[in-house]
């Protein structure tokens, strides 16, 4: 570790060279570049610092406490000593945790989609009720969110919904979302009184930038209608819609979003972008033989990350075991404790594995 803690600051101390270096601060891009990973390395050398520091301090009092003779002296290591072990073990294990690799895209915007699955028109009402949780949870983090594409439930909610989420570290919180949300609860269609079990599928991909994945746009074909609002009012009766189909792949995406016909093409193309990007990196983990399930999964009730129990007000994300009886709460947006919880897992285990390599 403290020679990995070493290359760290040597390329901290370059990074700092760089920056400074006039041909780079005529170049914005560079220098912007250059200045993020300064910061990002700046956070790792300022712990690391400190823990040599420790380890020096360590370092000096044991050697007291071999050679020193005076029992003053020898209180005073020992003293010295129990103070700085356990603060050498906390930083220690800090040290592991920011050396985890970052996920490259957690800075990112977001796109989200949510898709009913198996339940009919209760899948379609819960998938509007996950937007409204998301719309209120992206509030709170200061986020914009805004739907881009949609089709409506046909008693209520959304059969289909993709929106754009904009705020930092937006992807980084919401990645965990993607997967299969089961509801159980007594359907609003339901004369019964029935408690009936549907799924819901949400998919969260990182938004990528122009430079990040190279699209020929002569194999996308555009095509453009008019757009309607939620609830089926009518927008606008301008073809201000755009479709966009990447020909090889198949793959279509729209947006309706705004007014401008040219927004809603930006929109739409980053959105295409940031779907092959997902196509082509599971191809890359399959090719290293790294297993992953789709994102979408099949949207039946069986293939779950969380269940969402009406009845019991419970909560319970199936990855980590983590349950709570908070369930307005959550629906609400306060989704932080499951989203905290579900990073340390995922760190917990990146480190295992960097372990065992």
């Amino acid at each position: 570790m403290i020679e990995k803690l070493e290359s760290i600051l040597a390329r901290f101390e370059e990074v700092g060279q760089l920056m400074i270096q006039p041909e780079t601060m005529s170049d914005m891009k560079r220098y912007s570049s250059l200045s993020k990973e300064y910061k990002d390395l700046e956070k790792i050398v300022v712990v690391y610092k400190e823990y040599k520091a420790i380890l020096s301090n360590l370092k000096n009092a044991k050697e007291i406490l071999e050679k020193e003779k005076d029992p003053e002296f020898r209180q005073m290591a020992k003293d010295e000593i129990d103070e700085l072990t356990p603060t050498k073990e906390s930083l220690h294990e800090k040290i592991k945790s920011m050396l985890i690799p970052k996920d490259p895209n957690f800075e990112k915007n977001a796109i989200l989609e949510i898709r009913a699955g198996a339940g009919g028109d209760e899948a379609a009402i819960f998938a509007g009720d996950l937007f409204r949780m998301y719309q209120r949870y992206c509030d709170k983090k200061g986020w914009k969110i805004s739907i881009t594409d949609f089709v409506d439930g046909t008693s209520g909610g959304f059969s289909r919904l993709v929106a754009n989420v904009s705020g930092d570290d937006a992807y980084g919180h919401l990645k965990y979302e993607s997967g299969v949300h089961r509801v159980q609860r007594v359907p609003q269609t339901e004369t019964q009184g029935r408690v009936h079990t549907s799924a819901t599928s949400v998919v969260v991909l990182p938004e990528m930038d122009d430079v990040e994945i190279d699209l020929d746009m002569n194999d996308v074909r555009r095509d453009e209608f008019c757009s309607s609002g939620p609830g089926g009012q009518s927008v606008n009766t301008t073809y201000s819609a755009i479709r966009l189909t990447h020909i090889p792949s198949g793959l279509v995406v729209q947006c309706q979003d705004e007014k401008s016909k040219l927004k809603n093409y930006d929109k739409a193309l980053n959105e295409l972008k940031s779907r092959l990007y997902a196509i082509e990196l599971k191809k890359q983990q399959e090719e290293v033989g790294a297993e992953r399930k789709s994102m979408i999964g099949s949207g039946d009730r069986s293939d779950k990350i969380r269940t969402y129990n009406y009845p019991q007000s419970r909560i319970t994300d199936h990855r980590i075991g983590l349950t709570k009886y908070n369930l307005p709460a959550v629906m609400d947006g306060d989704l932080d404790d499951f989203v905290e919880q579900l990073r340390m897992a995922e760190s917990e285990e990146i480190m295992k594995e960097n372990e065992t390599a």
